[in-house]
C-alpha cells in the first residue's frame, strides 16, 4: 500500500508540475512514477521513513501550528532586531525529544530550526541542543509545548 501511496504522489506531483494533460503525457507520467517506485524498491530506500504515509492526518493539524508559529517567532525577532537596545540574550540549552522514532525526533529538530530565533545545533540521541536569540526563546522550548505537537503529530499524543 505504502508503494502505491508513493507512486500517486509522484504521479500528483509529476502533473502539478507538468501543467500539460494529453493523454500521451499523463501515460508517460504515470509510467514514469511507476518506475521511480520501482527503482526505489530495487535500492532498497521506499521505506516507512521516506514516505511515511501514516503521518498524513497528523499534518493536517500539525503544519498550519507550526506555520503561525513560524510567523510569530518572526515578528518577535523582528521586533527585536528594530529595537534600538537590540536586547538579544543569546542562550544554549538541551532538550529532550519524547519523539519515538528517528523521524519523529528529526521533524523536532528541523521545527525548531524553522522558528525564527531558534537553531538545533547538535542532535544525540533523544537531546537536541539548541541556540536561541533569547532566553525566553530557551524558555519557552523547556516548556514542552512543541514537543507535544510533534509527538501529536507523530501519533503518539
Amino acid at each position: 500500500m505504502r508503494h502505491l501511496g508513493l507512486a500517486g504522489f509522484l504521479f500528483a506531483f509529476w502533473l502539478v508540475l507538468s501543467g500539460h494533460y494529453t493523454p500521451m503525457l499523463v501515460a508517460a507520467g504515470a509510467v514514469s512514477a511507476v518506475l521511480c517506485v520501482l527503482a526505489m524498491i530495487r535500492g532498497r530506500v521506499a521505506d516507512a521513513e521516506g514516505f511515511p504515509i501514516e503521518l498524513l492526518s497528523g499534518a493536517v493539524t500539525y503544519f498550519p501550528w507550526l506555520l503561525r508559529e513560524i510567523a510569530k517567532s518572526a515578528w518577535a525577532v523582528t521586533k527585536i532586531i528594530l529595537h534600538p537596545n537590540l536586547p538579544i540574550s543569546p542562550t544554549m540549552t538541551v532538550v529532550r525529544a519524547s519523539q519515538r522514532t528517528s523521524t519523529g525526533v528529526a521533524t523536532y529538530a528541523n521545527s525548531i530550526t524553522l522558528t525564527p530565533g531558534t537553531i538545533t545545533v547538535g542532535v544525540n540521541g533523544s537531546e537536541l541542543t539548541v541556540h536561541a536569540l533569547v532566553s525566553e526563546g530557551a524558555l519557552d522550548l523547556e516548556g514542552g509545548a512543541m514537543d507535544r505537537r510533534v509527538s501529536q503529530f507523530e501519533g503518539r499524543a
